[in-house]
């Protein structure tokens, strides 16, 4: 039997070499697609051997679908945290949502080629991760819906208010506008572009009390 620091080690190496595999994947399949990447060209991009791929992930699917929740996994917590965070320190629900929109722009900025490919992915019907697309989507989207759910609940929104569809459109408008910043509008500050999304934020969900 591993000792519990040994084993404790083994995990932390083993999820390090799978770090490195998905950015090596994220960063290849963004530049020329997932059928034109292979699994040796993941490989050398992350410095390991080919075998080492297989014994994480037993196919190249299988590591884009893990890519897909790692991912979101990521932006799902950062969108918790800042709710979460709003909420101790005392603040509205639009509060919250604000805070959303900028943990959300935040990890695009850190991760603007996931990013690109988790939007592409949504856009396509015939992939074998499609269930766990939607999936993890879901999860996102359901961290926004709660906020939302909570401000109906306290009076601070209108109850006439789509709660699913609001919480996709608040997740899409970041999504989406992201994308256009760091692909067209690259010399505009983070800052600068949360301004604009705050202020769309506030004329539109909390004008809607």
């Amino acid at each position: 039997m591993e000792s519990s620091s040994a084993a404790s080690g083994g995990s932390t190496r083993r999820e390090a070499t799978r770090q490195k595999l998905y950015e090596a994947a994220v960063t290849l399949i963004a530049e020329q697609g997932f059928s034109a990447t292979t699994v040796d060209e993941i490989a050398e991009r992350a410095g390991v051997a080919k075998g080492t791929v297989y014994y994480n992930f037993a196919s190249k699917s299988v590591l884009f679908e893990e890519l897909l929740r790692h991912g979101v996994g990521l932006l799902t917590a950062s969108l918790r945290e800042a709710a979460e965070r709003t909420a101790r320190e005392g603040g509205s629900k639009v509060d919250a949502l604000d805070a959303m929109i900028r943990a959300g722009l935040v990890f695009i900025d850190r991760y603007p080629a996931f990013t690109q490919l988790y939007v592409a992915e949504l856009w396509r019907t015939n992939r074998a991760w499609q269930s766990t697309l939607l999936v993890v989507r879901q999860q996102a989207v359901a961290v926004v819906e709660d906020v939302l759910r909570d401000g109906v609940a306290g009076g601070e929104f209108s109850e006439e208010i789509d709660v699913p569809l609001t919480a996709a459109a608040l997740v899409g408008m970041v999504l989406v506008a992201a994308l256009d910043w760091k692909s067209f509008q690259p010399e505009r500050s983070l800052d600068d572009v949360h301004a604009a999304l705050s202020r769309l934020l506030q004329g539109r969900v909390s004008g809607c009390r």
